[in-house]
């Protein structure tokens, strides 16, 4: 009886820390995460569709991406992106993407979406169709649009 008493506190303590989360992520349900997560959804369906308009919509008007390195000869502004896309869908035959969503944060006007992608594409290469695989943690930076969000980097 002495040990259930003295546990109490720590029951309740993690109880209280227990949030619920959207289902199959690490992600808190609340209803602006769902909404996130939501328009995530819509690009990772582009990508498996290779809907290079749907990605050009869903992409902000000022996007850009440093690729994450500091030389600035692999940044991406929106209209590399376009170009970018398009290539997408002349060279890969076909898309499986996978995300598994880790974190949502809120910081002003952005919200950065914390992500591990797996993604499997279909490309030509000498000796026929072949697949690629590809696994990623990464990044997707959100701007607050009125009702929605665009993609300003991580494309």
């Amino acid at each position: 009886m002495r040990a259930s008493l003295t546990s109490l506190p720590l029951v309740l303590w993690l109880m209280a820390c227990n949030h619920d989360v959207i289902p199959n992520t690490t992600v808190e349900d609340t209803e602006e995460n769902r909404k996130v997560v939501d328009f995530v959804e819509l690009y990772r369906n582009a990508v498996e569709k290779r809907d290079e308009v749907a990605l050009g919509k869903l992409a902000s008007e000022n996007y850009f991406d440093d690729m994450g390195t500091p030389a600035g000869d692999d940044d991406m502004d929106r209209e590399a992106l376009l170009v970018g896309l398009k290539r997408m869908r002349e060279e890969i035959l076909a898309a499986r993407y996978q995300i598994s969503y880790r974190t949502v944060t809120y910081v002003q006007d952005r919200v950065l979406v914390d992500i591990v992608y797996t993604g499997w594409f279909k490309v030509q290469t000498n000796d026929g169709p072949q697949w690629r695989r590809r696994l990623e943690p990464h990044r997707l930076v959100l701007q607050r649009e009125k009702e929605s969000y665009s993609i300003l980097s991580g494309m």
